[in-house]
């Protein structure tokens, strides 16, 4: 076979099935479906049309994209930034670097933050370390009548967040607040309900994290101290600062905090803890307390 005869041979649907099995031997988790979204990114066409389109030569541009990308995904950089998007909520979100890349078992918090609110017409809302914006946003498309307060510390974070706000039209119900925590929140401004997926890797575990996590999304976001309790502990001791009364702190932990976090929140006599919500592989996930004093 001639070099132009091999190259003319790459469809679509050999360009699959051989890196696939390439990202195998190089460890991917989830070799098919990054082989799958790198190749529809290159194509710039949805995943599904890769098998209506099986048969048919990929053209020689879209080659050398695909292998630039499988290229810096074997270095480790996750999909979501290598395509700059990831699912939440069945909502595309723009990421970057700049922010965490949102996880399905955040999803949890959304949704115990949209049960509680559901008899609210118009709940205030504060989520504090925004990020992408996913569960501001999330929790805005669902409510109509919420209005939400998002902060984070970094100034590129809110910037991904609000285009991702304006891209799901809710921007008119967000407002972006760069704040360490409740630093920069007035004094005198009171929500009915307080979200926060902190930073909530202890220190000590940082450099047993995968590589694509530890490598390439922000310290910022995933460095929690000693333990995984500096931002914790802030947030629960603040927060019922800023809830109104009967209001709720609706908190993501990592699974093996669940029986120490939980003693840090019943410490203050101002909450009462509810039961621990688990995510769908039945890990402890998110904590949610009522503000009673």
């Amino acid at each position: 076979m001639t070099i132009t005869e091999q190259q003319q041979s790459w469809t679509i649907g050999r360009l699959l099935d051989w890196t696939s099995r390439y990202l195998v031997e190089k460890g991917s988790e989830f070799p098919r479906l990054d082989a799958e979204v790198l190749l529809a990114f290159a194509l710039d066409c949805r995943r599904i049309e890769l098998y209506t389109r099986y048969e048919e030569i990929a053209p020689e541009d879209c080659r050398k994209r695909f292998k630039e990308l499988v290229r810096r995904r074997v270095e480790g950089c996750p999909v979501a930034y290598l395509v700059g998007r990831k699912e939440f909520f069945s909502l595309q979100l723009a990421v970057s670097p700049a922010v965490l890349i949102p996880r399905p078992e955040s999803e949890f918090l959304v949704l115990e933050c949209l049960r509680l609110a559901k008899e609210v017409p118009a709940p205030r809302i504060l989520d504090i370390g925004t990020g992408s914006g996913n569960l501001a946003i999330a929790v805005a498309h669902q409510h109509k009548g919420a209005q939400v307060t998002a902060v984070d510390i970094s100034q590129d974070a809110l910037v991904v967040a609000q285009a991702n706000a304006s891209r799901h039209g809710v921007a008119d119900r967000i407002s972006f607040v760069k704040s360490d925590l409740f630093s920069s929140v007035p004094a005198d401004l009171f929500f009915d309900f307080i979200l926060s997926n902190p930073p909530y890797i202890a220190e000590e575990d940082l450099g047993r994290l995968p590589a694509g996590v530890r490598d390439f999304e922000p310290r910022l976001a995933l460095d929690g101290g000693p333990g995984g309790y500096r931002v914790f502990d802030r947030l629960i001791k603040e927060a019922k600062n800023h809830l109104q009364p009967g209001g709720y702190l609706i908190i993501e932990i990592g699974t093996p905090q669940e029986a120490e976090a939980r003693q840090r929140i019943t410490a203050y006599p101002e909450y009462e803890l509810a039961e621990t919500i688990y995510d769908a592989a039945h890990h402890p996930r998110v904590l949610s307390a009522r503000k009673i004093k």
